[in-house]
């Protein structure tokens, strides 16, 4: 889920951390993907019909089909990616995964009865809000990946909190995922939308993370608070207060116990569940394995083992098994371009250009609400 309002509320109030970027423009770059977000997406959008690809045994494929050709693409623009796995999932986090389960529940109920009504587009609707994830799939995925050649990180626990701890280390460039919490576990820069940007035909958005800060004026811990505060996964939220007031709050106290403290209880009552100490500790102190303990390392594709897996034990026609590889194989002897950063020093902007900067992105953000407002009409 994420954290609820975050990118909205760092849009209108920092809107220079945001940047609007394609796929090309990462070329050399090492990404750490959040690989469970990124086969769920797979799941949804790889779809024939409405219904996720199958063999002909009946087992789902589109996750596998989505890897190998979003790998390659990666691969053939000189991006590095580095899919990082969930472990365990933290104990705060049990009462979200419960509620999960509860809207999986009803979203089955809801397909059946769409099914019975013949209602094409709430089959649809209610088929990709039951898609789960099972364990041999993730398997699947991961062995598939080694096959290409690709490393894989098999967090302790959350894999946004992983990815961060290799990107603050430098181990990568940015944190591939649409939960924005991985902003508030720290990762440098987030990027967006950066698996399916080119089949969706929209653009990267990269968030950099000093600047969302610089632009809310918060520090790392009343940035943690303030996401605590609007919404997260590892606690309840208080009633009546949304991302604006959160924020309002938090720029005026700077702690939760300080805006507890100074909280009408009977306009907002705070529920016995809202944990806000464990959910601070989980995104200060997660789990993780240290970024120096993560061997990252690219090897050569093994293409009978790829062939042996897809084909034999998938059901994937041949024909396209073989022009993966051959695509596979030439990005082991394309050599990338070194980026123009590698060779001069980035200097850091001056106060003038980042209040120039700000400043073309207000009019940019009320150029785009006019557009959308004028839309709406």
């Amino acid at each position: 889920m994420g954290i609820k309002g975050l990118t909205k509320l760092i849009s209108d109030n920092a809107a220079s951390s945001i940047k609007e970027k394609e796929l090309a423009n990462y070329f050399g770059r090492t990404i750490a993907i959040d690989a469970s977000m990124t086969i769920y997406q797979f799941m949804i959008a790889v779809r024939s019909g409405g219904e996720a690809l199958t063999n002909e045994a009946g087992e789902v494929t589109s996750h596998l089909q989505g890897v190998v050709s979003r790998a390659i693409r990666f691969l053939e623009l000189g991006i590095k990616p580095v899919f990082v796995f969930d472990g365990k999932p933290p104990k705060a986090k049990r009462g979200e995964l419960d509620k999960r389960n509860e809207l999986a529940a009803a979203a089955a109920e809801g397909l059946k009865d769409a099914k019975e009504a013949g209602d094409d587009e709430a089959i649809e609707k209610f088929a990709k809000r039951t898609v789960r994830i099972t364990k041999s799939q993730v398997d699947d995925v991961k062995k598939l990946l080694v096959m290409m050649g690709l490393p894989i990180v098999e967090a302790p626990c959350e894999a946004e909190a992983q990815c961060a701890e290799l990107c603050r280390e430098s181990k990568a460039f940015a944190t591939a995922t649409e939960d924005a919490d991985a902003l508030t576990f720290g990762t440098p820069v987030l990027v967006r939308h950066f698996t399916m940007s080119e089949a969706r035909k929209m653009a990267i958005m990269q968030f950099d993370l000093n600047e969302v800060y610089e632009g809310l004026k918060l520090t790392k811990e009343e940035f943690i608070d303030l996401c605590i505060l609007m919404g997260c996964d590892y606690t309840s939220t208080i009633r009546g207060i949304g991302p604006v007031k959160a924020y309002n709050l938090i720029k005026q106290y700077s702690t939760i116990e300080k805006v507890m403290a100074s909280l009408d209880k009977t306009k907002y009552p705070v529920p016995d569940d809202f944990d806000f100490q464990i959910a601070r500790d989980e995104f200060l102190n997660p789990e993780i394995t240290p970024a120096a303990e993560c061997e990252i390392k690219f090897s050569a594709p093994d293409p009978e083992a790829i062939r042996k897996f897809l084909v034999d034990e998938k059901g994937f026609a041949e024909n396209r098994v073989e022009a993966a590889i051959k695509r596979l194989e030439a990005t082991r002897n394309k050599s990338t371009q070194g980026r123009m950063d590698q060779f001069f020093k980035v200097l850091p902007k001056t106060d003038d250009q980042k209040r120039k900067l700000a400043v073309h992105a207000a009019k940019a953000n009320k150029k785009a609400k006019l557009a959308k407002k004028k839309k709406k009409k």
